[in-house]
């Protein structure tokens, strides 16, 4: 894989290093009676899909999930406000993926993660939601239903499944550069065939698996140690092949990191200023009218890759610039 690989952390693998978790993450403690159900039997492992015959997840109409959406929460020192609303919602970023460790322990919304399921995992996102998540750098587009928090390393927005990153085909390098946009239903309640029953949660103690127990109302996880970075997850042995989605799209020609966004031209020129000459590449001021009014705004590149991407968003950080994020042409 590739070495600027930062792999994904969920709540799952953050609890145990940080207190968080990828489970559920109310903001408070629950009452007693209402804390962590007792253990049910363990499950076995879900057999694999066929080769190519995974389909999209189907938005539906679903009730916001009780667990996992409280109005904020904190992990490794940072805080997460979760939005009231999916609507409307685009983001780009780096893609990551999350397998084995992860089949089978239970999610943020308390279903169990389904590695050959369509499924993904987003800090902010409200859960359940749906989003077509688009692989900038060949067009492949998929879309998966948001069920679980993360990922919480480095700059990556979005957490997949094995199977939805097998058919975006970023299994091999364990990241790619994507848009994420939430989709709803597109047909009327009621339309849609219910989701399946989920299937029961693993035994999860924090004897047998090293979590740690439970704070402020987020439940144990297994104990993980975080891949260090240029590690992607292995996938299982005897996994399947997964057909790649098609291409729906034209790879975007050319991407770019956006080091900030300016009403003031000369306060975009006085921080180009500050970046050119530091080694971050073509560093340039765009000026665009966006909803009627003129932004300058300061970006770096074009970016040929991820290990790109994540070079320069971290040199930014080193001088303070804190929100830079991937930008297209």
């Amino acid at each position: 894989m590739n070495a600027a690989r930062a792999p994904s952390i969920s709540f799952a693998a953050a609890i145990a290093v940080g207190l968080g978790g990828c489970v559920s993450t109310r903001h408070a403690p629950p009452p007693p009676s209402t804390q962590a159900p007792a253990p049910a039997a363990p499950s076995a492992a879900l057999p694999p899909p066929l080769p190519g015959t995974v389909p999209d997840a189907v938005p539906r109409y679903e009730p916001r999930s009780p667990y996992g959406n409280p109005p904020f929460y904190d992990v490794f020192g940072k805080r997460y406000f979760v939005l009231s609303s999916s609507a409307d919602y685009v983001e780009r970023g780096v893609a990551s993926w999350y397998g084995p460790g992860f089949h089978q322990v239970r999610t943020s919304t308390r279903e169990p993660y389904d590695m050959y399921g369509m499924t993904a995992a987003h800090k902010t996102l409200p859960l359940p939601c749906y989003a077509r998540v688009t692989n900038l750098q060949n067009g492949r587009s998929i879309v998966v239903r948001i069920n679980d928090r993360g990922p919480f390393v480095g700059n990556r927005i979005i957490d997949l499944s094995y199977t939805a990153a097998a058919k975006l085909d970023m299994l091999r390098n364990g990241t790619a550069m994507v848009e994420v946009r939430t989709v709803g239903p597109t047909s009327p309640s009621g339309v849609l065939p219910p989701l399946p029953p989920p299937a029961p949660p693993p035994v999860v103690t924090a004897q047998a698996q090293g979590a740690a127990p439970w704070v402020s109302g987020v439940a144990p996880l297994p104990a993980s140690t975080p891949t260090p970075v240029g590690a992607p997850p292995a996938a299982p042995p005897g996994a399947p092949v997964v057909a790649p989605a098609p291409v729906t799209s034209a790879p975007v020609a050319a991407l770019f990191v956006q080091a900030g966004a300016f009403a003031d031209p000369a306060n975009a020129e006085r921080l180009a200023q500050k970046l050119r000459g530091g080694g971050y590449g073509k560093v340039f001021v765009r000026d665009d009218v966006i909803a009627g009014r003129r932004m300058y705004r300061v970006r770096i590149g074009p970016v040929p890759g991820v290990p790109e991407f994540d070079r320069i968003v971290a040199a930014l950080e080193e001088v303070g610039v804190r929100d830079a994020h991937l930008a297209l042409d």
